[in-house]
């Protein structure tokens, strides 16, 4: 019984960091929409395609060197490229919903433009969870991360790197 709920402690662990990650991100994406939409004239779904872009952006360095930091890194090239197929799928899935709401439905005051595109972030992120984990950021064996993660918790993090030394 005991490996069972180790795994749902590292599913647990895992689904907080994807969410700070990603709670970061919304606030990213939300904070470069309305700022879009105030300082141009570019219509909704076209500042919130820029805001989504930049949310990747920021999203993958918090996944990559926090949330998965202990999953394969070999492959970097392989490892991007799923997450921006994966991501624009995402892209398209968050954008889709403000579109219809804007363009569907008339809706386009800042408040339902707002409310539309944090129900878009909501349902891709549901999508991007489930990809990210299956395909992008791929488990290690668990003996293989739990000593990489030991290894990390064991690195003094205060003291300076070692200085190389010149022979004259």
């Amino acid at each position: 019984m005991e490996p069972r709920s180790s795994g749902l402690q590292r599913l647990v662990r895992e689904v907080a960091k994807f969410g700070a990650v990603g709670g970061a991100g919304v606030l990213v994406n939300l904070g470069v929409f309305n700022l879009v939409r105030h300082v141009s004239t570019l219509p909704v779904v076209r500042a919130s395609i820029i805001a989504t872009v930049v949310a990747i952006a920021f999203n993958y360095v918090g996944f990559r060197y926090w949330t998965y930091r202990d999953r394969d890194k070999h492959g970097r090239t392989k490892e991007l490229t799923l997450f921006l197929f994966f991501s624009a799928i995402g892209l398209v899935i968050e954008n889709g919903v403000l579109y219809l709401a804007t363009y569907g439905l008339g809706w386009d005051s800042p408040l339902q433009s707002n409310v539309f595109k944090f129900i878009g972030i909501a349902v891709a992120t549901l999508f991007r969870f489930w990809s990210y984990r299956t395909w992008v950021f791929r488990a290690l064996p668990a003996q293989e991360a739990e000593s990489i993660l030991v290894a990390e918790a064991r690195k003094p993090s205060n003291e300076p790197e070692p200085k190389s030394q010149r022979v004259p």
